[in-house]
């Protein structure tokens, strides 16, 4: 490769993607001639062994290819004093497009997964509203549901950032955020069927497992686009996504959109649950503390070649990634290979839906030397994702919610790729 010719569109190997694609570079492949292909190329073509008989037969329930166990969640080790909580992390570097698999998509939990019996699981609507109502799961598969695509990321999400620590890969630091078709009611329809009364302002989201987890939602945002999760890609809500009905409230932090939902209480005051004073709330370095900053920042985060990889050649890589807004959807991507002196705007791959992760991509001729990869994310109402320099200058370090600062990935001479700090 080091013989060809690229038009670079920012410092340090970032090319031109239609560029590439006009030489029919990939970067990695050999073609081969008709020629190549005859008795005398020396290619041995012999059948391998699973084309030689059958495989097994259908089976009741699909499983990935044993070839791919590389695909997990990342789980931290149980924590005794605090029984059933904790969290795992979908595996991004490993991932393409945009939907997360469902058994990939990362858990956060307080007390464990409950094992609901839906057909003894209840959902109540009561407090300021005209007629308390109680729903059955059988009851809610009868109505007309709406299906969107949305990402949910955990508030604590990339923290590690604001406390400085080293090392770590996509899955560790940033891993609790995934993107699902979710599937479900309208909140609204049922709010509307209880009759909402006017001093009603919040609603008390409360959940059915061991810690009667709790979120206090504004009702402006359960009369617009919030809805009563019953399916998320296509497959009924899992039991550690809430089954069998689940709150989802689009673009907010991901502790609000409750789980294994049981109650919806409306309230003219904030319920203040333990989850909105102990967790949550978004500490200033004079210790004056935010609650309720419900909206996810504007993020990107490169996904390849990314913290524990390692480039095994000098040559072009494809540089890709996924971004997110909780404000609306993703207009424009920008990656620096230089540390942020310049930068060359991706590729979006697919579409660009609101509150939705977003792929994007672009070519990059590593030359074997030192390099620094960010990228940063711009969305539909013009917000751009902060530096970590600018979000410490704002917030400090004392909190480590909502981070959606650039990431930064170092790469040595040697092709390890770590996490770094510019």
């Amino acid at each position: 490769m080091s013989d060809k010719v690229f038009e670079k569109v920012a410092a340090n190997g970032l090319i031109s993607r239609r560029h590439l694609l006009g030489l029919g570079v990939s970067g990695t492949g050999l073609a081969l001639s008709g020629a190549a292909l005859g008795a005398d190329s020396g290619i041995n073509f012999q059948i391998p062994s699973w084309s030689r008989q059958p495989g097994p037969g259908a089976s009741a329930y699909g499983a990935r290819s044993s070839y791919a166990e590389n695909l997990e969640r990342l789980s931290g080790a149980p924590n005794p004093t605090y029984p059933g909580g904790g969290a795992s992390r979908s595996p991004l570097q490993h991932l393409q497009g945009t939907i997360t698999p469902n058994s990939l998509h990362f858990e956060r939990h307080h007390a464990g997964i409950p094992n609901i019996d839906p057909s003894q699981h209840n959902l109540v609507i009561n407090g300021l509203v005209r007629q308390p109502l109680v729903f059955r799961y059988e009851d809610l598969l009868k109505y007309q549901m709406v299906s969107h695509i949305h990402f949910l990321e955990c508030s604590g999400n990339s923290g590690a950032l604001m406390r400085g620590e080293v090392g770590g890969s996509a899955q560790s630091l940033h891993g609790l955020v995934s993107c699902a078709e979710w599937t479900g009611i309208p909140l609204s329809t049922l709010l509307d069927e209880a009759g909402v009364l006017p001093e009603a302002k919040w609603v008390a989201a409360v959940g059915a497992d061991a810690a009667s987890m709790g979120r206090s939602v504004p009702i402006s945002k359960a009369l617009d686009d919030v809805m009563v999760a019953l399916y998320q890609n296509g497959e009924a809500v899992r039991p550690e996504q809430g089954y069998p009905m689940r709150l989802f409230c689009p673009g907010w932090e991901g502790n609000i959109s409750v789980k294994w939902l049981t109650q919806l209480k409306l309230t003219a005051e904030p319920t203040q649950f333990r989850d909105e004073t102990s967790k949550y709330t978004d500490t200033m370095p004079d210790r004056s503390s935010y609650q309720f900053t419900f909206p996810m920042g504007t993020k990107s985060l490169i996904t390849s070649p990314s913290g524990e990889m390692t480039l095994n050649q000098r040559g072009i890589y494809q540089v890709t990634g996924i971004a997110w807004s909780g404000g609306g959807s993703i207009r424009r991507v920008e990656v620096s290979a230089d540390g942020g002196q310049t930068w060359a705007e991706a590729a979006i791959q697919g579409h660009q839906l609101d509150r939705a992760l977003t792929r994007f991509t672009i070519p990059w001729e590593w030359n074997g030397g030192r390099a620094i990869l960010q990228s940063r994310a711009t969305d539909s109402q013009g917000n751009v994702q902060p530096t970590r320099e600018a979000l410490i200058a704002q917030k400090g370090t004392l909190s480590f919610y909502h981070t959606p600062c650039i990431q930064s990935w170092g790469v040595n001479t040697q092709g390890e790729v770590t996490n770094v700090y510019v």
